[in-house]
């Protein structure tokens, strides 16, 4: 029952963390480390997190560094760069590994921005799929009789005004991020 409805506001959450998460990663006109998060580098045979074998660093707007703990696994790292298709061509100076971010074409940022508002859609769908399975689970309770009928009208508003809640936060989160892009 209410129980049901409360399931929805986490549920949101973790979209709209996930969202952040995806965003974090693209990639704007500025250096981010975020960029680097989803990349595993093969360390003797076993995959590891680039963070894992690496010290990363922004130490100026339009650059990142990766200085390995160990050497040996610098090529390692290059070559795990590389296969990421990052759009960034790293530089390896036998000491450490330096990301020079270009400067964005006008171009460049429209299909960035593009990319962005597709992801901020595809989570739109995931909170209203999560209204969809709320509210199917409410009518399903009340035609078990498990609830009344003014008990779901009351529910059911409650899922409305938590998924459109929901959407308007993606919208803020997707507008801050095409604002961050378009930025020169």
């Amino acid at each position: 029952m209410a129980d049901t409805v409360a399931e929805l506001k986490p549920r949101i959450d973790k979209t709209l963390e996930d969202l952040k998460r995806e965003l974090a990663k693209v990639r704007t006109g500025r250096a981010s480390t975020a960029i680097l998060d989803g990349i595993r580098v093969d360390q003797y045979g076993t995959p590891t997190p680039l963070a894992g074998v690496a010290s990363i660093n922004a130490p100026e707007p339009r650059l990142i560094t990766i200085k390995p703990w160990d050497k040996g696994v610098l090529k390692d790292i290059e070559k795990a760069l590389r296969e990421a298709n990052l759009g960034i061509n790293p530089m390896n100076d036998g000491e450490m590994i330096r990301l020079p971010f270009p400067p964005l074409t006008e171009e460049r940022r429209k299909d960035i921005v593009k990319q962005v508002k597709t992801k901020a859609e595809d989570h739109k769908v995931a909170i209203r799929n999560h209204r969809r399975d709320i509210l199917e689970a409410l009518k399903a309770q009340q035609k078990d009789k498990k609830i009344t009928e003014d008990d779901l009208k009351r529910f059911t508003k409650d899922v409305e005004d938590k998924t459109a809640a929901g959407i308007k936060q993606v919208d803020t989160i997707y507008a801050e991020k095409e604002k961050e892009v378009m930025k020169v």
